[in-house]
């Protein structure tokens, strides 16, 4: 196969739309304290619904329902995130204007500074430029995007574990993203 067919193909697959499924992904770096918040409730989430990370899960509510964790923001965070109906974003963020271990939920598109979190990095564009281009050219990107952020403040320390505050969130997170789900799907 050409390399031309196998990306037509790669894109083509990318658009197909995956009906009533939900990605719940965690997004930081485990190796840098508080900024593994993410993982640490993605993992959870997956324990407590006993699916491994990046299998999907049949539900009687959400006819799929897919965990994952990733480093990554801007066209890479987009393209995992093609063809899912609705997903939910777990991260830490550092705005200083809430204690350490605050959880707040919100839709991606009020999120005041597009660059926070994962969303954006310095060589790539933000997740919200990168959705809006997506649905532009044609691919089937999420109804629904939810943040759910936990303020964190040591998120460039080299350790695998989250601090005290961060720690007590995990559960108050956990529970976030369940109430997110039991919502009627947008």
């Amino acid at each position: 196969m050409m390399k031309d067919e196998q990306t037509a193909n790669a894109l083509i697959a990318m658009m197909v739309a995956r009906p009533s499924s939900t990605l719940i992904i965690g997004l930081g770096n485990p190796i840098l304290g508080d900024d593994g918040v993410g993982w640490k409730v993605v993992e959870e989430l997956s324990s407590q619904f006993g699916v491994p990370l990046g299998k999907e899960f049949q539900t009687l509510s959400v006819k799929r329902l897919t965990f994952d964790c990733a480093s990554l923001g801007g066209l890479s965070l987009m393209e995992r995130m093609l063809g899912y109906e609705r997903v939910i974003l777990i991260d830490s963020l550092e705005t200083g204007q809430n204690p350490v271990g605050a959880v707040r939920v919100f839709p991606l598109d009020s999120l005041t500074d597009p660059t926070a979190g994962h969303s954006a990095s310095a060589h790539d564009t933000t997740l919200m430029t990168a959705l809006k281009t997506a649905q532009a050219i044609g691919l089937f990107v999420p109804t629904s995007v939810d943040v759910v952020a936990i303020e964190a403040k040591n998120v460039y320390d080299f350790s695998e574990d989250l601090s005290p505050a961060v720690t007590k969130a995990v559960p108050l997170a956990v529970q976030a993203v369940i109430n997110l789900l039991n919502k009627e799907n947008p």
